[in-house]
C-alpha cells in the first residue's frame, strides 16, 4: 500500500504507534507547542501575483465536479487564509483511513496540523493582466483538493489558474457531496445541517476511502478509479470552460468568491495537467482521454493502475519528476514505456527526497519528529519542491508557448542541478522495458 502513495497512511501508522504509551503522549504535547514554531508553515508562492483561492462544486451529487480553485488575486485587507485541513470530517477520514480510534487521531492531527493556514486568500478577488493558462492538479492516494497548495499557490503566483481536484473515486481519504432533504426532514425547522455553506434544501454526505476487501485484487480497484479521476479531470476543466466563456455557473457551496469576474480570463489554448503519485497516473489517463491537455507533469507517479495499451496512445510531451527514495525498477520500466523519438518526455530526479517531499506535510514536521515519520528527506524541503515548481515552469513555458521568462530554469528539465539527477537513480534492464 506504502508503494503507491498512502503517504496519510503512512504519517498516521508511525504517529499513531509513537504516541500510544503515556509518555509518548505526554511528550506529544511539549512537541506539539514547538511544531507550531515560525519556522515551520507552507511556503509561499514567489511569483509576482498574489493569489487566491475558493472552493467550487458544481451539482451536489457524486457526479458532479468538487475542487479547490488557485488563482492571481487582488490583495485586500479583510482577506483571511484558510486552514490546511478544512474540517474535523477529514481528521475522521483519515482515522478510518488509518484504522484508528477517531478521538485518538483527531487530538494528534489537530495537535500537529491544526494551526496551519494555506498561503492563499479566501475568495480574494480575481484580478490578472493577461489571460492565465490553466493546470488541473490531481491528488495522491488517501490525499484531498488542500493538501498540495505549496505547488498549486506557486503555479498561480506565477500566472496560472489551478483546478485543485477533490477525487469522488473513493481514494481520497475523505470528501463530501450533498443529497436532497427527505420532507421528514424538511418539516425539521432545524433539521441536519452541516456547515453555513450547505444550501438549506440539502444535506451533506460524507464520502470515506475504500481500501481492499479481503480476498480482492488490487489492479481492477485502481484501474477503475485511474479512470473515473481522469473524467473528474476533464469535467473539472468543462466547468472552468464554461465559466470562462460567460456561462452562467450556480456554485453548490455559496462562496463570496464572483465568479462572473473570470469571463474571458483562461488561455484555453495553453492547458496542463499535474498530479502526485496516484495524481501522476491519473496524468497519463488524462493526457489519453482529453487533447486540451497540451502537456502534463507527473510528481513521483504510481504507474501500477494504468492499462498497458495506454502507452502508445499518449500523444503529449510529459514530465516525470522522481523522487530519490520511493521509485523501483518495475514503475520505472512503465514510465519509460512511454519514451518517444518524436514527442517530449522527460525525466529527473531531485536528491535526498522521499515520496512524501511533494505535498505540504513535509514543510509541516520539519525537525526530528519529520525525520521519524520520513516526510523529510535529506534535503531541505524548501530547496525540493522550489527545484521541483521551476523545473514544471521551465515545461509547461516549452510545451504551452508561454512568454514568461520560465526558460531561464530549462536546464532543470535535463536534471543539470547539483541536486538533481537527470533520469532516475534506478537501474532498469532493457528487457523490462
Amino acid at each position: 500500500m506504502l508503494r503507491h502513495g498512502g503517504l496519510v497512511q503512512l504519517l498516521g501508522k508511525r504517529i499513531y504507534e509513537w504516541s500510544k504509551t503515556e509518555q509518548r503522549r505526554y511528550a506529544l504535547g511539549f512537541f506539539a507547542m514547538g511544531n507550531t514554531c515560525s519556522n515551520l508553515g507552507i511556503p509561499p508562492g514567489k511569483g509576482p501575483n498574489a493569489v487566491g483561492c475558493t472552493d467550487f462544486m458544481m451539482d451536489h451529487t457524486t457526479q458532479g465536479t468538487f475542487f479547490r480553485l488557485y488563482y492571481p488575486c487582488q490583495e485586500t485587507e479583510k482577506a483571511e487564509k484558510p486552514d490546511w485541513v478544512p474540517c474535523v470530517e477529514y481528521f475522521n477520514g483519515l482515522a478510518d483511513f488509518l484504522k484508528i480510534n477517531r478521538a485518538l487521531s483527531e487530538r494528534i492531527f489537530n495537535y500537529l496540523f491544526g494551526s496551519f493556514k494555506i498561503p492563499a486568500f479566501v475568495d480574494a478577488p480575481f484580478r490578472s493582466n493577461e489571460k492565465c493558462p490553466v493546470v488541473i492538479f490531481s491528488h495522491g492516494l488517501g490525499a484531498f483538493r488542500t493538501l498540495y497548495s505549496a505547488i498549486c499557490a506557486e503555479l498561480a503566483s506565477q500566472g496560472f489558474i489551478v483546478a485543485s481536484v477533490e477525487h469522488r473515486d473513493q481514494s481520497a481519504s475523505a470528501t463530501y457531496f450533498f443529497r436532497e432533504k427527505t420532507e421528514s426532514e424538511k418539516a425539521i425547522k432545524n433539521g441536519p445541517k452541516t456547515s453555513p455553506s450547505t444550501p438549506d434544501d440539502l444535506v451533506t454526505e460524507w464520502m470515506y476511502y475504500r481500501g481492499l476487501q479481503h480476498g480482492e485484487s488490487e489492479f481492477p480497484l485502481r484501474n477503475k478509479q485511474v479512470k473515473q479521476r481522469a473524467d473528474e479531470c476533464i469535467l473539472a476543466l468543462d466547468r472552468l470552460i464554461e465559466i470562462n466563456s460567460g456561462i452562467s455557473v450556480q456554485n453548490v457551496l455559496q462562496t463570496q468568491f464572483d465568479w462572473t469576474t473570470l469571463e474571458n480570463s483562461m488561455d484555453l489554448c495553453r492547458i496542463a495537467v499535474v498530479g502526485h503519485s496516484f495524481g501522476g497516473a491519473t496524468v497519463i489517463e488524462a493526457l489519453c482521454k482529453e487533447v486540451k491537455f497540451k502537456c502534463g507533469v507527473a510528481l513521483d507517479a504510481w504507474m501500477f493502475p494504468l492499462d498497458d495499451e495506454l502507452f502508445a496512445r499518449v500523444k503529449q510531451p510529459i514530465f516525470f519528476i522522481n523522487s530519490q527514495k520511493f521509485q523501483w525498477a518495475g514503475n520505472i520500466s512503465r514510465m519509460k514505456k512511454l519514451d518517444s523519438a518524436v514527442i517530449e518526455r522527460k525525466m529527473i530526479t531531485i536528491r535526498g527526497t522521499v515520496h512524501q517531499s511533494f505535498p505540504d506535510f513535509t514543510f509541516l514536521t520539519r525537525n526530528w519528529i519529520g525525520r521519524l515519520l520520513k516526510l523529510n528527506g535529506e534535503i531541505d524541503p524548501v530547496i525540493a519542491i522550489d527545484l521541483c515548481n521551476k523545473a514544471t515552469l521551465a515545461f509547461l513555458q516549452r510545451h504551452l508557448g508561454l512568454r514568461k521568462n520560465f526558460d531561464q530554469w530549462d536546464p532543470l528539465i535535463e536534471g543539470q542541478d547539483d541536486n538533481l539527477i537527470q533520469g532516475t537513480n534506478i537501474t532498469v534492464l532493457e528487457s523490462s522495458i
